[in-house]
C-alpha cells in the first residue's frame, strides 16, 4: 500500500475521533488522523482546563481497552461516586455509584487531558497523523475516496470517518443534511478553586432561568457551569473575575461555599441530527453526528457508543471477507447508533423544556416528578444504568 493510501481516514483527532483511530489500530486497519493542531502537552502544575467531560464507566472501560485510561490517571481526573439533582429542596433525586454496585458512576477529567492521552497512544499505535491540516476537498473516486489538504497532501482511503465535530466538513462536503435548532440558552463554563475539597459529588440546581451545576475536580479545584439566556451569558462573559465571582455568589446554592474563580468561557447550545450516519465508504461518529443539550454530560459518551459499535460492525465484517466500507455494511451500524442518539436527544430536551419556564402549574408536576423519580427504586437505577451506557 503506498504512503498516501489509507484503509481507514480519520478527520479530526479529537476526543472522538482519536479514540476511533486507536481502536480501528488495535484491530490491524491502516489508519491516517487529519488534525487542526496536536493537543498541548500536559503540565502538571497548569490551572485545569475548563472544558471539563463527565466520562461514564462503559467509556471508561472502552478507554481501558484502548490502553489510555492508565494515561490519564497519570496526568489527572476525579471520580463522581453520587449525582444530585434538585428543583425544590423537598424534591431531590440522588444518584449514587452503590446503588448499582460500581466504584463510582465515572470519572471528571478535563478535555486537554484526554486529548493528550489518546494522541500519545495513536503516535503508539503508528497511527499516521497529520498535522497542522484540514480538509479542503472530499470527491469520490473508484471504491473509495480522494482527499486533498491544505498542506498540499492527497490521501486515498476506503473508508472516510467524520470526526470532526458539530459544523463537520466532512458531512457538509458529503452533502448530508442536518435536522436542528438553537436552545434559547446559552452554557458558561468557570473553572474555580474552592475554600474546601471539591469531594466526588456532583450536583445540579435547576432553575426557571437554566440549571446551575457543580462538577468536583481533584483537590479543591471544581468546574462550574451556569445555563441562563445568551444575553445574560454574555454580560457574564464580559465581567473581570471579582465581579463574575460576586454574581456566581448570588445565583449558585449556598453549599457551593467560598471560592475563587481561574477562568471562563461561553458557548451556545444547539441541537443538530444528521439526517443519515453513513454513504458508501464514508461515516459520521460523535457530534459530526449528533449534538446534544450538555445538560446530563452525554456528549462524548455517546460519541463512544458510536465507534464502539463502527469497530465492531467493520472488524466483525472484515472478518466475514465482506467489503466492509460498503454502505450495505455501515449501515449496520447506523441502525445501532441513530435511534439511540435520537431517544437521548429527546430525553434531555424534554428535561430542558420541562425545567426552562415559570409556569407555576408544570413547575408543580415537575417536581412532583422529581420526587416521584426518587422514589422509583428499580426504574431510577435503570435510567442511571442506560445514562452510564451499562
Amino acid at each position: 500500500m503506498q504512503d498516501n493510501q489509507f484503509d481507514v481516514v480519520v478527520v479530526g483527532g479529537g476526543m472522538v475521533g482519536a479514540a476511533l483511530a486507536c481502536g480501528l489500530a488495535l484491530e490491524k486497519f491502516r489508519v491516517a488522523v487529519i488534525e487542526r493542531a496536536e493537543p498541548a502537552p500536559f503540565v502538571a502544575d497548569s490551572e485545569p482546563d475548563i472544558r471539563i467531560s463527565a466520562i461514564g464507566s462503559s467509556s471508561v472501560a472502552m478507554l481501558k481497552q484502548l490502553d489510555v485510561w492508565s494515561r490519564i490517571e497519570a496526568m489527572r481526573c476525579a471520580p463522581y461516586r453520587k449525582l444530585e439533582t434538585w428543583e425544590w429542596q423537598t424534591a431531590q433525586v440522588n444518584f449514587d455509584a452503590v446503588s448499582l454496585g460500581l466504584p463510582e458512576l465515572g470519572f471528571m477529567v478535563e478535555n486537554g487531558v484526554l486529548q493528550r492521552a489518546l494522541w500519545e497512544r495513536m503516535q503508539q499505535l503508528e497511527v499516521t497523523l497529520i498535522s497542522p491540516a484540514t480538509l479542503e476537498n472530499l470527491q469520490q473516486e473508484n471504491g473509495g475516496w480522494r482527499l486533498n489538504l491544505d498542506n498540499g497532501q492527497t490521501l486515498h482511503a476506503r473508508l472516510v470517518v467524520g470526526a470532526d465535530g458539530a459544523n463537520s466538513q466532512v458531512r457538509q462536503m458529503a452533502g448530508i443534511g442536518i435536522h436542528g435548532w438553537s436552545y434559547a440558552q446559552s452554557c458558561l463554563l468557570i473553572g474555580v478553586t474552592c475554600e474546601h475539597p471539591a469531594g466526588d459529588t456532583t450536583w445540579q440546581h435547576f432553575t426557571p432561568q437554566g440549571p446551575r451545576a457543580f462538577l468536583p475536580l481533584y483537590g479543591n479545584h471544581a468546574s462550574l457551569v451556569w445555563y441562563d439566556s445568551p444575553t445574560r451569558i454574555r454580560q457574564l462573559q464580559t465581567m473581570a473575575l471579582p465581579q463574575l465571582e460576586k454574581e456566581i455568589a448570588a445565583h449558585f446554592p449556598a453549599r457551593l461555599g467560598r471560592f475563587k474563580a481561574h477562568a471562563a468561557g461561553g458557548f451556545p447550545l444547539v441541537r443538530r441530527h444528521a439526517s443519515r450516519y453513513v454513504l458508501p465508504g464514508l461515516a459520521l461518529v460523535g457530534d459530526a453526528a449528533h449534538t446534544i443539550n450538555p445538560l446530563a454530560g452525554q456528549g462524548v459518551n455517546l460519541g463512544y457508543r458510536d465507534i464502539d459499535a463502527l469497530i465492531d460492525v467493520l472488524s466483525e465484517s472484515r472478518s466475514q471477507a465482506e467489503d466492509w466500507a460498503s454502505e450495505r455494511v455501515l449501515l449496520r451500524y447506523q441502525r445501532q447508533r441513530r435511534n439511540d442518539n435520537l431517544l437521548m436527544q429527546s430525553g434531555m430536551d424534554l428535561f430542558y423544556f420541562a425545567f426552562s419556564n415559570h409556569l407555576p402549574p408544570l413547575k408543580f408536576i415537575r417536581n412532583l416528578g422529581l420526587i416521584a423519580a426518587e422514589h422509583s427504586g428499580v426504574l431510577k437505577r435503570q435510567a442511571l444504568r442506560y445514562a452510564l451506557g451499562l
